[in-house]
């Protein structure tokens, strides 16, 4: 059995609202909260551009917690990884962090891993895609790295966030615990950290579902949920994040006791969905061409429900620096080149590898400036 565990030696299962349940009115605490939005290798990209500016202006060390989805839990996990040796000087600028952070992630950029993932999980039967994915972003990034690895306090909280497709809830992987409000949480997970971001980029259909196995006996029992039984808490379905809350807001809106910041800059390289956009009648030779239509319309509301909640200051409660969109520093035909990088795992040209992070770059320049960063 769960060993019990009093809410106040427990503080995460403070982190556990009902989803809409408005937490106590706590005032935010001081510190930069960060999230970054999902979009594959587009995101990725982007993101370290938006992280490169913050460096700059000596703002990593105010971050208190980060928050990522799909693409961008990729940049936040390798982050919160090299924390330790980023050489933070008096200014609070990291020394290392273009080697530490710039260069992998721009060197993973140029590999393709969903193509040969995918193959190899249908031509093998002794691996799966998941197993395929988890190991490229081993061998390129994390290592043996698990969550364990994440900085502790005065570091930032970094959660990497997933769906349970089983309970329609975010999955969150973190150093103190990972799991969802309806089955519970584990406390202190040695999940692998590879595998975190496999979950939380597990874009569907090709790269989805994740299964991860779990103990029954290391959920805490004052965490558990309406559903914090077998077989919940021995097999958890995940697939991108994204497909809860492709901006990794939530965290910021339902448990604002625990993740309260003063400030919090959303950095989003979502667009909509090329798929939402296709037209015509659904016929029997359009079957397929009419499912991905309708996966991209609900991806698409889902997109703009996230950015309504962004722009929604009064429920939000919280001042929002929105890290996205556009720059007057880029052409509105760069621009649009650049939206229409698709947003998956496939191998980057160089040129646009470099684009991708000046873009990001530029756009939080405009944004912090405006804000009177």
């Amino acid at each position: 059995m769960p060993e019990t565990v009093s809410p106040l030696s427990n503080p995460a299962a403070a982190e556990l609202p009902e989803p809409g349940e408005a937490a106590a009115a706590a005032q935010p605490e001081p510190g930069v909260g960060l999230c970054l939005s999902g979009g594959g290798y587009r995101a990725m990209l982007f993101h370290l551009g938006a992280l490169w500016r913050l460096n700059e202006l000596g703002l990593l060390p105010k971050l208190k917690r980060v928050s990522s989805v799909s693409g961008g839990s990729i940049t936040a996990a390798l982050l919160g990884l090299a924390w330790g040796g980023l050489g933070f000087d008096a200014g609070g600028v990291a020394q290392e962090f273009g080697r530490r952070v710039v260069g992998p992630i721009r060197a993973l950029a140029g590999k393709t891993i969903d193509v040969g993932s995918v193959l190899g999980g249908l031509l093998n039967p002794f691996s799966s895609i998941s197993d395929n994915v988890h190991d490229a972003y081993r061998e390129h990034l994390y290592g043996d790295a698990t969550l364990q690895h994440l900085p502790d306090p005065p570091a930032p909280r970094f959660v990497l966030n997933a769906t349970n497709v089983q309970t329609g809830a975010l999955w969150r992987f973190s150093k103190p615990f990972m799991g969802d409000y309806r089955v519970g949480l584990t406390m202190a997970p040695p999940t692998s950290l590879a595998l975190a971001v496999t979950a939380s980029s597990a874009f569907p259909p090709f790269l989805s579902p994740l299964w991860l196995k779990l103990s029954p006996d290391q959920f805490m029992a004052d965490t558990l949920g309406d559903l914090g039984e077998e077989p919940y808490t021995t097999e958890a379905v995940l697939t991108d994040g994204g497909v809860y809350d492709n901006l990794g807001v939530t965290p910021f809106v339902t448990h604002r006791e625990t993740w309260g910041c003063d400030t919090v800059l959303v950095s989003d390289a979502s667009r909509p969905s090329d798929w939402a956009t296709l037209t015509g009648p659904w016929t029997l030779r359009s079957y397929i061409k009419g499912l991905a239509r309708s996966y991209g319309i609900a991806a698409d509301r889902l997109c703009a429900r996230d950015k309504e909640t962004v722009s929604s200051r009064p429920y939000v409660q919280l001042p929002i620096t929105h890290v996205g969109g556009r720059s007057k520093f880029i052409s509105e035909a760069h621009r649009h080149h650049l939206k229409s990088v698709p947003t998956d795992l496939d191998a980057l040209p160089i040129h646009v590898i470099r684009a991708l992070v000046i873009h990001g770059q530029l756009v939080a320049k405009e944004m912090l400036d405006a804000e009177g960063f």
